[in-house]
């Protein structure tokens, strides 16, 4: 696994809208907050053409577009990291448009962003062989203050933090706005993971290592199947290291989870698993027939005999813990605290 230079002192974020751009409010007022923020911070900034795009549909510009923006950023001596403004809807219809040929032959560059840019974080790992920060996209950076996730993510972005880690509060519901654009998260809500050893049995203290791969379901079912299902491969490389699935839920409900899961339990996606790591669903409790968040997982994942964390702070319910995808792992988690300490970094 090729793991990129961090960014430097001084060095130069590259920002690019695969997915969505920051056209609109209050995306376009925390780009730009963030911009002047990093550029206070003493680092340089270049924008990719479809940064402030809106002329695409659930993505910035056309697919073609928006994967030359990539190629061309990825490829860019001038831009040492790269961090996507945005996540969005369509961003599976710019994978085709994506040189992964010429990523794998490219020096490796740091790419962060999250929910839609699991088409390209996932796919950094296995078609490329890449390490990529699964963590917060580049209006995040612009909040005022920055919640202490955000200097979390950043630290690991600059090589100044060789771990993750979990926080105690978590937000529901945000207070952000056209009109209150800059608005900190509302932590309010106590966190509390829940936790299973190999034989199912909810224990206090849960340890797992293997190599991270994982994302966004919601983006993990389109790839699965295509011909950018590379997973096999990647299990053929690192299963004998055990695979670490860090799985988190966007506009899926508990019905569409579950069905996901049992398609990627089916495509032998979980063959090499040593753990999986399962987010906060953006749909938080919302049970369909007496089925819960729970048991849409524990129903396909339990039987692998490995064991399971759930509600973690990945996703789309912050704070978001960052997490390095394709980077060998150990976890540790006792009771409401979890670290996560990367080998290779």
């Amino acid at each position: 696994m090729r793991i990129p230079p961090f960014l430097r002192d001084g060095g130069t974020i590259g920002f690019l809208a695969p997915s969505f751009g920051c056209a609109t409010e209050p995306y376009q007022s925390l780009f730009n907050n963030a911009l002047r923020k990093f550029q206070a911070m003493g680092y340089q900034t270049k924008l990719g053409p479809n940064c402030y795009a809106s002329s695409g549909f659930g993505i910035s510009n056309t697919p073609e577009n928006c994967g030359q923006e990539l190629n061309d950023s990825y490829l860019d001596p001038e831009s040492d990291v790269l961090i996507s403004c945005g996540g969005g809807e369509m961003m599976c219809e710019v994978v085709p448009y994506m040189d992964f040929d010429a990523i794998k032959a490219a020096v490796p560059k740091w790419y962060m962003g999250f929910s839609d840019n699991t088409n390209f974080t996932f796919l950094s790992a296995t078609l490329a062989d890449t390490a990529a920060i699964y963590g917060p996209c580049a209006g995040a950076f612009g909040m005022e203050p920055w919640d202490v996730s955000l200097s979390d993510a950043f630290a690991l972005l600059t090589g100044r933090e060789k771990r993750s880690h979990g926080y105690p509060l978590w937000q529901l519901e945000s207070e952000r706005s056209e009109e209150n654009p800059f608005a900190p998260y509302q932590l309010q809500k106590k966190t509390r993971y829940r936790k299973f050893d190999p034989q199912g049995r909810e224990r206090g203290t849960i340890r797992m290592e293997g190599r991270l791969l994982g994302g966004c379901l919601d983006c993990l079912a389109n790839l699965q199947g295509t011909r950018f299902d590379r997973v096999a491969d990647f299990n053929r490389r690192y299963g004998h290291e055990g695979v670490l699935w860090f799985l988190e839920a966007c506009d899926l409900n508990v019905l569409d989870m579950r069905r996901t899961l049992w398609r990627m339990k089916n495509a032998g996606w979980f063959d090499c698993a040593s753990g999986f790591l399962i987010g906060r669903p953006l749909h938080y409790r919302e049970e369909i027939m007496g089925l819960d968040q729970y048991e849409a997982v524990l129903c396909h994942l339990k039987n692998f005999g490995v064991p399971i964390l759930m509600d973690l702070d990945i996703g789309h319910l912050p704070p978001m813990m960052p997490l390095v995808t394709g980077a060998h792992a150990s976890v540790k988690c006792r009771y409401s605290r979890i670290e996560i300490a990367y080998s290779e970094l």
